[in-house]
């Protein structure tokens, strides 16, 4: 091995490869993922690093890798073009030759073949692996990666860079992997619970005596709009870290009432979408500054045809006047983005499509547009139900981006839909 002598370690590093995310072209979505992934499992996490596609700086990269960490997860490099290296770089590093894996090829090869494609040198180059490697199967993709104990005390595990096809890889192979050998004989048991309609240190703030206890542990995240508090137990079985975990998820939900929304794979569109099933009730739309992205949300839920009937995206004020009945006189006194416009909206798409519930959604999501009065990021809200019709506002404020603005606006609407069946519960 190139490399200074192998100490005790213990701890997994994350090596992310490709010229690509070090310009900047694509975010780095996958050490994100990874992260999860690993506080998940238990393992102790303590470096992430980025380099391009050079190989000499790849070498480098895993030589300081290998004398730091126990595990190594790499993701990139593993395609058919000559500048990835990932595979080529390791068994330069540790001095093992590469051999091609007859059977590996046979699968790449039937993978291109279904798709109509040919099988070419630098496909061939995938098949190869290092002597003494396990492969890691890629259902997904033509670019496998590898398990790899090169020397005593370090393994490195390696993925494509297209996260759809690491995320199968992960959960088929890798994550099973790491659960036997990651060095713990204690199983990592962790659940999420998702919260909406709060910010992270306010919520930190509710829950602040248990934020610093050894098992189970809580460890906040905070995502545009929402944050998640992931709780992870250590035991000796599933069934002890279950009963760790459920007198804290207890006290949690308990502390912080409705503002959380779910857990685990929940989503604000889940959730609303579930409710609905429970009341056999159902819902329409009205948006214009999400422009479809709130029917969006709540399309991309399995069986959300069976509660709701349709959104309508009135962008313009004559659409509104045409679609859902919003006086001409209304929107010139109040303007488009107004409660009285937004209110009239809801009820007007909830008498058009007949539905028990609906949401509307009118604001400025800029960068242009706003005024003193109405700056850009303020959006107006209203939920119209079996018992009447509410309005809210928001102020998601200008230095936040229009995309932002929009996806801020997608799940309050939600969020304030959620509430309000709840409360009339």
């Amino acid at each position: 091995m190139e490399s200074s002598k192998v100490h005790s370690k213990n701890n997994v590093e994350i090596l992310c490869i490709g010229t690509e995310l070090l310009l900047g072209n694509i975010i780095n979505s996958n050490s994100q993922w990874l992260a999860e992934e690993l506080a998940g499992l238990g393992l102790n996490h303590y470096k992430q690093t980025v380099v391009g596609d050079n190989l000499t700086r790849l070498k480098k990269s895993i030589i300081e890798s290998a004398d730091r960490c126990k595990i190594l997860i790499t993701t990139g490099g593993l395609g058919p073009t000559p500048d990835d290296i990932t595979t080529e770089a390791l068994a330069q590093v540790f001095n093992t030759p590469l051999k091609e894996d007859k059977k590996l090829l046979e699968e790449i090869q039937f993978k291109l073949n279904r798709k109509g494609h040919l099988t070419t040198s630098n496909n061939r180059k995938q098949a190869q692996i290092p002597i003494g490697a396990k492969v890691i199967p890629n259902p997904n993709g033509t670019a496998p990666g590898i398990i790899w104990s090169p020397i005593p005390g370090f393994t490195v595990l390696t993925f494509p860079g297209v996260p759809s096809e690491m995320k199968r890889m992960w959960k088929d192979t890798a994550a099973p992997w790491l659960r036997k050998n990651g060095g713990s004989k204690n199983i990592f048991h962790s659940k999420i619970l998702r919260f909406a309609g709060v910010r992270e240190s306010a919520l930190a703030e509710q829950i602040k005596d248990l934020l610093y206890q050894k098992n189970p542990t809580i460890a906040p995240y905070a995502y545009l709009g929402e944050v998640k508090l992931r709780l992870t137990a250590c035991a000796a079985s599933i069934k002890e870290a279950h009963e760790l975990l459920h007198p804290l998820e207890r006290d949690l939900k308990t502390r912080t009432g409705l503002l959380c929304y779910g857990s685990n794979e929940d989503t604000l569109a889940s959730v609303v979408i579930n409710l609905l099933h429970q009341r056999n009730e159902f819902l329409a739309i009205a948006e214009s500054c999400t422009g479809g992205g709130l029917s969006a949300a709540i399309t991309a839920i399995p069986n959300a045809s069976k509660v709701f009937k349709g959104g309508l995206i009135t962008y313009s004020n004559e659409m509104k006047n045409t679609y859902l009945g919003v006086p001409n006189d209304l929107m010139q006194k109040h303007g488009s983005v107004s409660k009285e416009v937004v209110i009239a909206m809801a009820q007007g798409a909830k008498q058009k499509l007949q539905t028990d519930w609906s949401i509307a959604v009118s604001g400025i999501a800029g960068p242009g547009g706003g005024s003193t009065t109405k700056p850009v990021g303020l959006v107006h809200f209203a939920i119209a139900g079996p018992s009447g019709c509410s309005s809210f506002h928001e102020n998601f404020s200008p230095y936040r981006s229009r995309v932002d603005i929009q996806k801020l606006s997608v799940m309050h609407a939600l969020n304030l839909l959620r509430l309000q069946m709840i409360c009339r519960s």
